[in-house]
């Protein structure tokens, strides 16, 4: 009898949100958090508007950039990032976001002007609000470098590296 728990001491439940994607609360508050789950959302919106439009030429953009947002979001709300120092991974979110809006942006002006039917129209609005949220997560990631780059140039100093970071990141396995 031993075995079997009480049912109130189990430990603090899970929401199925959660079990299902594990964001942290920490990360999903903060404001890459809060971006990177603002440009999941609206690229699915967006792709999901491209598919029922005439415009389902631009289908793929959408899709694409949902599943690099959505990959990025599991890699910083799991902290998978800090597991692979081989990718760059600010760099990386960097070009996309700026890849991001400038293609949203093109194929948005091409939507609302070419296309007449409403599900087009709705995907350009959704379009034009993906690159302005695309546009801000770019501004504050160069912001964030710039800030970073200026922090390191004024100290002059390398940080120091002992033995057993050197053994760790060589590349002759």
């Amino acid at each position: 009898m031993g075995d079997i728990e009480a049912p109130g001491t189990t430990g603090p439940r899970q929401s199925v949100l959660q079990t299902i994607l594990p964001i942290a609360k920490v990360f999903a508050s903060s404001r890459k958090g809060q971006l990177l789950i603002a440009e999941v959302a609206l690229s699915l919106i967006a792709f999901i508007c491209f598919v029922a439009s005439t415009a389902a030429a631009f289908v793929t953009a959408p899709l694409i950039e949902f599943l690099a947002a959505l990959f990025l979001l599991f890699a910083y709300s799991t902290k998978f990032n800090e597991r692979f120092k081989g990718f760059h991974f600010p760099l990386m979110d960097f070009l996309r976001c700026v890849s991001a809006s400038i293609i949203f942006f093109i194929i948005s002006i091409i939507s609302v002007s070419k296309f007449t039917d409403g599900a087009s129209k709705a995907a350009g609005v959704f379009g034009f609000i993906a690159t302005i949220v695309f546009a801000l997560d770019f501004y504050f990631i160069f912001n964030d470098l710039a800030n970073f780059l200026k922090q390191g140039g004024d100290s002059g100093d390398e940080p120091p590296r002992t033995s057993e970071y050197n053994d760790s990141d060589s590349d002759s396995d």
